[in-house]
């Protein structure tokens, strides 16, 4: 007999009651009290969204994970508007994380209409941090960035000129249309819990979680870590750039 993971869920969250139920959610990794079933997509999208930029043309080689360089991409956000930017790469789960510390001004007022993201990951401050992160690696494993429709990505065609990755967008309300990039944000609810400040963690410290998801085995990668997994790719695309010019 076989029984999905959802009828799993459900048994968990709907048969269990008083201590039972506390005591059963408690093993849970994400804590919830109650399931949150998959929203229906919505029809309403960004403005700077456009029907070729969706994730529905994102290359074939993207969706089976055969070839490095497709990433997804979020926010996961803090108390006071506080917020780390995350990038993982889909087919060796390597994940990188953006420091996306408030500007000078934050909080001192109220907020302007239309005036700067001062809480510090606005469109710009977004796409300069994904910038600088990700062309640190080679151009071959710089192929697509999947994000949801967050106005953070607002600035996605300078982005593309930047840092060389075309950028697709989910549909509305889809979050599991970037599902590896959900899984790592629950992972990392481990080191940066809800409801805290994550400005208060500065590039080294983010380097350091970072660093510590990258060494975790995966079994759907054979065992090997993240970082492995990459490590393989760099050397292979090198091995290739020698064949190529020798």
């Amino acid at each position: 007999m076989r029984i999905s993971h959802e009828a799993i869920y459900q048994a968990l969250f709907v048969q269990g009651r008083g201590a039972l139920r506390r005591e059963l959610t408690a093993c849970l990794r994400t804590g919830r009290t109650l399931r949150t079933p998959r929203a229906r997509v919505g029809l309403r999208g960004k403005n700077f969204v456009s029907p070729d930029i969706m994730i529905s043309q994102r290359p074939a080689e993207a969706d089976d994970r055969a070839v490095p360089g497709h990433w997804e991409g979020d926010l996961i956000l803090g108390l006071g508007s506080s917020a780390i930017g995350t990038l993982v790469e889909r087919t060796t789960r390597y994940t990188m994380l953006l420091h996306l510390p408030r500007m000078e001004g934050h909080g001192a007022g109220p907020s302007i209409k239309n005036g700067p993201a001062l809480a510090g990951h606005g469109a710009e401050a977004v796409r300069d941090a994904i910038t600088r992160t990700i062309t640190t690696l080679p151009e071959e494993v710089r192929r697509s960035l999947t994000w949801d429709q967050g106005a953070e990505m607002a600035q996605h065609a300078r982005l593309k000129v930047d840092a060389g990755v075309k950028v697709y967008f989910c549909d509305p309300q889809s979050p599991w249309q970037r599902g590896t990039n959900e899984n790592t944000n629950g992972l990392l609810r481990q080191y940066f819990p809800k409801g805290t400040d994550l400005c208060a963690h500065n590039p080294d410290a983010l380097a350091a979680v970072a660093a510590t998801l990258n060494a975790r085995p995966r079994k759907t990668l054979g065992w090997k870590t993240p970082a492995e997994a990459l490590d393989q790719c760099l050397a292979q695309i090198d091995k290739n750039r020698v064949a190529t010019t020798g």
